[in-house]
């Protein structure tokens, strides 16, 4: 199995994304399809595992699934990857799959508007300006509300630059690690219309 390689190392309270890739050989489809209802059953019961998407595609000639799955913390997402379960289910696939078990770990805000497969594309740029601005317009009008009261009780909080900053920071923080990743997901079926998708059980 190959090693994930981790592009930014999350903290420990940090969603992380496992991304892992199978091309499936010809005539192998349905067995792999049986093979990946198991893991993704098995991983769901897994201590941190907060859910997991598949999408699929197709890329010269070969189905290519594409699987996301999300945990709670690295530790919690290593643990999945260590565990000898993990690594005999791969044993079990490797003679299905074309290139082997590919891997990768990414902070799960990397992935709002990424395509999860080869064949797939991101969003248009309209429907991804739409879903920022739903996010970003409430914050711009309601965070500098909530500090108002606070920024009065203080001279250096009131100053301008300062107030700014902890404003923005608010709202940098709340729409990066809480809501646009919670609008993406609400949001997916209108942003991946179109794209080969489905959520395996």
């Amino acid at each position: 199995m190959p090693e994930a390689q981790t592009q930014k190392a999350p903290g420990s309270d940090e969603i992380v994304t496992l991304i892992v890739k199978h091309r499936v050989k010809a005539g192998f489809e349905a067995a792999y399809e049986a093979w990946l209802r198991n893991i993704v059953s098995i991983a769901g019961q897994r201590e941190g595992h907060l859910g997991v998407d598949v999408v699929r595609g197709k890329r010269a000639g070969l189905d290519t699934y594409t699987c996301v799955l999300r945990f709670c913390s690295t530790e919690a997402m290593q643990l999945w990857l260590d565990s000898p379960q993990r690594q005999a289910l791969i044993d079990e696939a490797a003679p299905m799959l074309a290139d082997g078990d590919q891997t990768e770990v990414n902070p799960v805000n990397e992935f709002w508007f990424t395509p999860l497969a080869d064949a797939a594309s991101p969003p248009p740029r309209w429907k991804q300006a739409v879903v920022t601005l739903l996010v970003i317009l409430p914050h711009t009008l309601l965070v500098p509300l909530l500090w108002g009261p606070l920024l009065q009780l203080n001279a250096l909080l009131s100053n301008y630059v300062v107030a700014t900053f902890l404003i923005t920071l608010t709202i940098v923080l709340s729409v990066v690690y809480v809501c646009m990743p919670a609008a993406t997901r609400l949001f997916a079926p209108w942003l991946e219309a179109g794209q080969p998708h489905s959520n395996l059980p």
